[in-house]
């Protein structure tokens, strides 16, 4: 699908409200992702189980084993002599039965349809953990940011503190005992809103554990400017194309290689109206006479032939749960793509109301919190002002810039999982590549 075009969002809104780093002993969203998406056991395990169901389907491709009789047959009990009677012999037999139909193709076929549902699944989970990753980067990148945020103001109200103190103590200016207060448990909220973030950023680095080893967790989360995350354009599709890509998602694929397969499954239930033929061989041995004449072996050969001829309660009930079963991995084909489109719109919906806040704070909130929370401080120091003014706008400024990183944040949340609805853009290539890899199995 050359034709969506690939763009890089705005990011630097973001860019500037962080750290830019490329420290080695700092853990960056690339290092998180190709550590997490190289070591997935689940992709090993998806492997072996496509081994199995590829040997299932070499099986299926082949007739039963031929079956050998040998047996000792008419032996007289008067004396248990074996020339003493003419019927008696000792037989050899072989017997083989065949399928019904083409059951042994089409079974060979079912399976190996189904066994290429196993390269989608495994693009579909690489595209989820590649979501879940940057969801949990972000979020523990999220709550870091915000405590560096409130360790910079916290610095700035305990200076505060101490002036208010000091002008307090000597009774300079119009410095109140509530303003001491105010100030004090001001500062007690910071460091209980602190302790909430600490909190936020070790269970997101406990949600990446699932895929990253401890020594890499230890490590504090850092943004390059590699880690701007790309976005398909999805403004610019129309509805059929947009069905189009999901169509085309590993998830929906996966689900039209199990559907092939069930619908030949049908074909293999229809088989069950055909008879089954079978073949048998035998040779007799028999010894001589008791007066030294010799008889003659014996050779028998014989077709069976199964004959369905009451079919209500069996063929006839094998087609309908065959049909039944197709229809419903029909269905659940139809369950996910209806998912995949609300949940795209949804998160459309949201990424645009997102863009249109971020760029109310980075133009007009954020300036005009600093501008009042500057002049709120001038008045104070020149003692025409109110102290409690002065930490409102400090409290009301900081709250605006934690906000600011929240949009920036969740907007790259956003973006990360509607990228996994456009994942079909580089999931055949991955399909290939799996595909290519099972040789290895």
């Amino acid at each position: 699908m050359n034709h969506f075009r690939i763009f890089k969002v705005s990011f630097l809104a973001f860019l500037l409200t962080v750290t830019i780093s490329a420290h080695s002993n700092e853990l960056s969203l690339d290092d998180a992702l190709s550590y997490a998406l190289n070591n997935e056991p689940w992709l090993t395990a998806s492997k072996y189980q496509q081994a199995a169901v590829q040997a299932q389907s070499l099986v299926a491709g082949t007739l039963p084993d031929p079956v050998l009789t040998i047996g000792l047959m008419n032996l007289p009990t008067d004396g248990f002599a074996f020339d003493q009677e003419g019927m008696t012999q000792l037989k050899v037999g072989v017997s083989q039965m065949f399928s019904r139909g083409d059951s042994v193709a089409l079974k060979k076929q079912a399976l190996a349809q189904s066994a290429q549902q196993y390269p989608w699944l495994r693009s579909d989970r690489l595209a989820q953990v590649k979501t879940i990753v940057i969801e949990s980067w972000l979020n523990a990148y999220r709550a870091q940011q915000s405590i560096a945020l409130i360790e910079q103001d916290k610095a700035l109200f305990s200076q505060l503190i101490d002036i208010t103190e000091s002008s307090y103590a000597s009774s300079i200016g119009n410095t109140r005992q509530q303003d001491i207060i105010r100030a004090q448990l001001e500062l007690t909220r910071l460091e209980d809103k602190l302790m909430m973030l600490e909190q936020q950023f070790e269970s997101a680095k406990k949600r990446l554990s699932q895929w990253l080893p401890i020594n890499m967790l230890t490590q504090p989360v850092s943004a390059k400017r590699s880690d701007i995350i790309p976005l398909v354009d999805f403004a610019q599709l129309e509805f059929t194309q947009l069905m189009q890509l999901l169509m085309a998602h590993p998830a929906i694929v996966a689900i039209d290689q199990t559907a092939a397969a069930k619908k030949t499954e049908i074909d293999i239930a229809k088989q069950g109206y055909k008879p089954q033929f079978g073949v048998n061989m035998g040779y007799g041995y028999r010894d001589g006479t008791p007066m030294g004449d010799s008889r003659a072996d014996l050779f028998s050969v014989g077709l069976s032939v199964d004959l369905p001829l009451f079919t209500d309660n069996r063929q006839d009930q094998q087609v309908n749960a065959a049909i039944a079963i197709a229809e419903a991995v029909k269905t659940q084909k139809l369950i996910a793509l209806q998912k995949l489109k609300g949940m795209y719109f949804k998160e459309f919906s949201q990424l645009a109301r997102l863009a249109k806040r971020g760029g109310l704070y980075q133009t007009k909130l954020l300036p005009q919190m600093a501008e009042q929370a500057q002049a709120t401080l001038n008045a104070y120091t020149r003692d025409d002002g109110d102290f409690s003014e002065v930490m409102r706008a400090r409290i009301s400024e900081l709250n605006a810039k934690i906000d600011a990183l929240n949009i920036q944040i969740d907007q790259q949340i956003i973006i990360a999982r509607l990228n996994y609805y456009a994942s079909s853009q580089d999931a055949a290539v991955m399909a290939e590549q799996f595909a290519g890899d099972q040789s290895e199995y």
